[in-house]
């Protein structure tokens, strides 16, 4: 193969690559109206792992013709220059780079991930990307009236003949609007509606994303869709908080379904309307999982560029399994699996890789976070704290090569840094330590409800989230729930203490509900708010009623937005979505 013919052949491969992946999409839209939630979770995990399985098909081959890890340093800097020409217009510029960048790095060497032979920077210019008018249509109520243009805003989606009763529903949509955003200007005749083109589903829910452009400036907003009980579909939510619509699109919730021509549109209107995401967020919950690890990699690289700072030990209680390390104005956290993990783990490396990805293909819950995973990542000595490079030298060995300028961590996760729930709970006031010990029990009841057990349910495994949300983020332990068998606490007679046979006896997966206040809840203090909010978690009884439930297919729906957000609250009910 010459330089030419390397680049055709690579982007052939991403052209398949997408191609399926949007053709897996568009089942998704029928799936969501027969309520085929099964089908949906399959295209979810499929979605997952098809890129990587298109960038093997492209190695396989090219492997053929480069059998050594030992590169043509002039023969693949003309790849690279004949790929950028073919992505001057390309309406998926950014993901080629990307696709190019996964097959480059599976056939050579890391000392090679450099710029001249892979996009570790950009080559598209701003000014020739799409614009955001590509993914959304414009709607203007000044020519059909209010009501007639949010019939077209749906009508065009596709949906409109699936509802049980629209008018009822557009009716409080605009009473909501009106209340929700005071300050627009409301008379029709002064604003103007964008909406992208695609509905975003997730789960059973599917989702209009927006804005409305008036005289006193811009609303964004989303439109949540659900099933009504009569198997019609209603509107279930307006969701025009910033706040709200931010946790919409959060790290800890699974990657949305979207069909999309132009990645890079959709991802800058969404960046419009939520600009405190970031580009890596945005692509990662559309579900371009590997682009955002690339648009991540370039903020991580242009902030060690900007800031002088080492690499530090992450605070919090130390690990038994993983090595946590952090950069102090970077809001994340860098984890490594140990070469070896404490007596208490009995299980070795494959099963902690299992678990996490596990996670990645789960329904997340807006419970568990995002990891980002990385391989050969290269780090300066002199960019690491010295107490962290003799513990890195002491724990992970196994997973580092290192010479007399660099580690290089041959794999690692990334995650968004948030603020252990221990820490978190030394300095709270009295009525925040209520809230999140409110909410550390209802995070565990919506993993409960999606299958999840989370294991080690340590206050040091939890944190808190920036808007003030407890979230999940160790998962070495985590199985399913219908896994595992919840049982009561035997209880010891003075006959079992004086014959010895008072010691507890437990198969590996055997739970004791009641154990919870006597390992994870110490303090009197959070014991006494924990038993107040959630008793039934205490009990095996609820455990093993949850886990009927899964069993027989009865799903309780976990709203990504407040209930009191919700239109007619009368339809919510176990089973009805």
């Amino acid at each position: 193969m010459d330089h030419q013919e390397i680049a055709f052949f690579i982007i052939s491969g991403f052209k398949k690559h997408y191609s399926l992946f949007q053709k897996m999409t568009a089942k998704v839209p029928s799936a969501f109206l027969t309520q085929q939630w099964a089908t949906i979770e399959r295209i979810n995990k499929l979605r997952i792992s098809h890129y990587d399985e298109r960038v093997q098909d492209t190695v396989n081959i090219l492997k053929l013709h480069f059998p050594s890890n030992q590169i043509n340093h002039r023969l693949w800097c003309q790849v690279k220059q004949v790929y950028i020409e073919l992505l001057v217009f390309h309406p998926q510029a950014e993901l080629a780079e990307t696709f190019y960048n996964s097959v480059f790095c599976h056939l050579f060497h890391h000392s090679y991930f450099k710029n001249d032979y892979i996009f570790v920077n950009s080559s598209q210019p701003s000014k020739l990307q799409l614009p955001v008018e590509a993914e959304y249509r414009s709607y203007f109520p000044v020519v059909e009236g209010l009501q007639k243009t949010i019939e077209k805003i749906i009508y065009d989606t596709g949906l409109f003949n699936e509802f049980y009763d629209l008018k009822q529903d557009i009716r409080l949509l605009q009473k909501a609007f009106l209340k929700q955003a005071p300050d627009t200007h409301h008379q029709h005749f002064k604003m103007r509606f964008d909406i992208l083109k695609s509905p975003f589903y997730r789960n059973k829910s599917a989702y209009l994303v927006g804005r409305v452009v008036s005289c006193s400036g811009v609303q964004p907003f989303i439109i949540a869709l659900l099933h009504h009980s009569k198997d019609k579909l209603k509107i279930d939510a307006l969701i025009t908080n910033a706040s709200q619509m931010s946790l919409i699109f959060g790290f800890a919730r699974a990657y949305f379904l979207v069909e999309t021509h132009a990645p890079s549109a959709l991802v800058g209107f969404l960046n419009q309307l939520m600009p405190s995401k970031t580009t890596a967020e945005l692509y990662n919950s559309i579900g371009f999982h590997k682009h955002g690890k690339t648009e991540f990699y370039r903020a991580f690289l242009q902030h060690q560029s900007s800031k002088n700072e080492r690499f530090l030990i992450a605070p919090g209680t130390p690990g038994m399994v993983m090595l946590v390390f952090t950069l102090p104005t970077f809001p994340y956290v860098f984890k490594v699996i140990k070469d070896q993990f404490s007596p208490s783990k009995p299980f070795g490396r494959e099963t902690v890789l299992a678990r996490y990805q596990l996670v990645k293909n789960h329904d997340r819950v807006g419970r568990m976070a995002d990891t980002l995973e990385y391989s050969n990542v290269v780090i300066p000595k002199n960019r690491i704290d010295p107490k962290l490079l003799q513990l890195i030298k002491e724990k992970i060995a196994q997973s580092i090569i290192e010479d007399e300028q660099f580690i290089t961590i041959k794999h690692l996760y990334i995650e968004r840094r948030i603020t252990p729930l221990n820490l978190y709970l030394q300095d709270a006031t009295d009525e925040q330590l209520e809230d999140v010990i409110k909410d550390y029990g209802n995070a565990i009841k919506e993993m409960l409800h999606v299958n999840i057990f989370p294991g080690d349910m340590l206050l040091k495994n939890f944190g808190v989230s920036r808007h003030n949300r407890v979230i999940f983020y160790d998962y070495d332990e985590v199985q399913y729930l219908t896994e595992m068998c919840f049982k009561a606490l035997p209880h010891t007679s003075l006959d079992d203490l004086y014959s010895g046979q008072s010691t507890l006896s437990c198969a590996p997966n055997d739970v004791f509900p009641e154990q919870m206040c006597t390992f994870v809840l110490t303090n009197p203090k959070l014991k006494a708010a924990f038993k107040r909010f959630h008793p039934e978690l205490l009990t095996p009884t609820y455990w093993q009623n949850v886990q009927q439930d899964i069993r027989q297919h009865i799903t309780k729906h976990v709203y990504p937005y407040p209930q009191q957000q919700r239109f007619g609250n009368h339809n919510n009910k176990k089973g009805t979505l």
